[in-house]
């Protein structure tokens, strides 16, 4: 598969968002939220990762906590929700860059196939 600017663009936004969720949790706790709002946040995005379509994601949830502890239960599914909304968006947006590239290179082949027309290429077909 050839790189262009839109593939590559693409691939950073997806490094880009890849490395801000790893801290989340961190982020949190430094926001002042509680451990266990921060502790569900971060499985719920896993799980709403995973959700989303993310190939290498898990479905983490812990059930007793979750029933237990309403901090946990409550920062699982902001987490699941927020995360699994990120993952289609980046989905989305990768799906219409190849898709760019696509028409891009169906747009470049057209342009030569155009540029050909009239011209006699019949002696050409004894090079292949």
């Amino acid at each position: 598969m050839r790189l262009n600017r839109y593939s590559t663009g693409a691939l950073l936004i997806g490094a880009v968002i890849l490395s801000a969720c790893a801290s989340e949790r961190d982020l949190l706790l430094e926001q002042g939220y509680p451990v266990a709002y921060a502790d569900g946040f971060e499985d719920g995005c896993h799980s709403g990762k995973k959700a989303g379509g993310a190939l290498f994601e898990d479905f983490k949830k812990d059930v007793n906590r979750f029933e237990a502890d309403s901090k946990y239960a409550q920062g699982w599914s902001d987490g699941f929700r927020q995360c699994e909304s990120e993952q289609e968006a980046m989905d989305r947006q990768m799906r219409m860059a190849l898709e760019i590239q696509q028409m891009e290179e169906a747009r470049k082949d057209r342009i030569g196939q155009d540029a050909l027309k009239g011209i006699d290429t019949s002696g050409l077909k004894g090079l292949k």
